[in-house]
């Protein structure tokens, strides 16, 4: 009964005009529209909540089978989920995080009435010529038609826009090449000689679930790493680390910059799997090769290592073409924001960018983004006390 009425809630006309349009419907976007209804905005009515994938879960509905949460960064609680009697902190681990991440959020999202729409994708971000915001979509895969809007928030997050950094030789080879997204189990590789580029804990994931599948498994990145994340709260020189990335992120979100890599500044998690496969000379890597060659990789030195699949696990860039019509770019091909807030447009607010990607950043601000929305209204919205089944 409540999956029919999920899917009728999903399909419902989205209504011509709404106070706040907010964009991708994963943390960032869930927290956002949590505390914005909270605050007497109504859900599906002057908030609207538009979400281009076919289910409730964000990115994660999207990983490969394997990764459990137990092997992943933390999934941190969206606000008020405690109220449902869940967190992911006690969520089965034994289970594919796809599946439970997609349960909580849907749950979450029937809890507290957040009429999200989907599948819609947003296609543009136009001006109008009342002052207000035109968001041009596509729903079930056809164009439909736009919503006017005093406030747009963002929430699309990365995952649909994967980096493949370009190396000599890259479209010479024959063999399969393909980006995170695309990862779906190990099995597909089986008996096959992988090449694993990227820093970070996706590629390591793919690293160790192709020992012992793949005929060989070469690990490449472009910086040395280290293991250190995710230590103990009382361990200094991780949370340090930790700070100075926020702290680049915030520099770069405020310059317009494009964003640096936030492992590049933490370490990858020093979790008991991971050093001991570092230990085993399973998670050793090698430093970029400088050529690719149709049958694999030369590096540096000279020497090769032949190949039939390259994995680039080298990160996301944030998805914010369909705002290009409203020119907010800098000269460093970012979008200028503080805390959120589009520089270039007071109406657009960037949840989930920068310093907020992660899980628990995501959360931070939904609050921070929230409360300058309703700022931003005039007038404000009434106040509500609390939200309600």
């Amino acid at each position: 009964m409540a999956d029919a009425r999920e899917a009728a809630d999903a399909r419902a006309a989205i209504p011509p005009r709404a106070r706040v349009v907010v964009v991708g419907a994963g943390q960032a976007g869930l927290s956002v529209a949590y505390h914005l209804a909270r605050h007497g905005l109504v859900p599906g009515e002057d908030l609207v909540v538009l979400d281009r994938s076919p289910s409730t879960g964000g990115a994660w509905q999207f990983r490969w089978e394997s990764l459990r949460l137990g092997t992943a960064h933390r999934v941190n609680d969206l606000p008020g989920m405690r109220e449902l009697g869940l967190s992911f902190d006690t969520a089965d681990q034994t289970r594919a995080a796809r599946d439970v991440v997609g349960e909580y959020y849907a749950a979450y999202e029937r809890h507290f009435g957040l009429h999200v729409f989907r599948p819609v994708a947003v296609t543009g971000v136009r001006d109008r010529a009342d002052g207000r915001l035109d968001v041009r979509y596509l729903q079930d895969g056809a164009l439909r038609s736009s919503v006017s809007t005093d406030v747009l928030v963002n929430a699309t997050g990365t995952w649909g826009a994967p980096i493949r950094p370009w190396v000599p030789g890259i479209d010479t080879f024959h063999g399969r090449q393909l980006s995170t997204p695309e990862y779906r189990a190990a099995r597909e590789f089986a008996g096959q000689r992988v090449i694993v580029v990227g820093g970070g804990t996706s590629a390591v994931g793919f690293v160790l679930e192709l020992e012992g599948i793949a005929a060989s498994t070469t690990w490449v990145t472009r910086r040395p790493v280290s293991f250190e994340g995710d230590e103990p709260p009382e361990a200094s020189a991780s949370i340090e680390g930790r700070l100075a990335a926020v702290a680049q992120q915030n520099e770069a979100a405020a310059a317009g910059a494009v964003l640096p890599s936030i492992i590049s500044g933490t370490g990858l998690p020093s979790t008991a799997r991971n050093l001991d496969a570092a230990a085993r000379g399973v998670l050793v890597a090698r430093p970029m090769f400088t050529q690719v060659e149709p049958q694999g990789v030369r590096f540096a030195d000279g020497s090769f290592e032949p190949a039939d699949v390259i994995i680039w696990a080298t990160g996301f860039r944030s998805e914010l073409g369909h705002l290009d019509p409203l020119r907010l770019r800098e000269p460093g091909g970012g979008v200028a924001a503080v805390e959120g807030r589009a520089l270039r447009d007071p109406r657009v607010f960037l949840a989930g960018y920068g310093p907020q990607a992660s899980t628990i950043g995501a959360n931070r601000a939904g609050r921070l983004v929230a409360n300058q929305v309703l700022a931003a209204l005039s007038p404000p919205a009434p106040a509500r006390p609390a939200l309600s089944t």
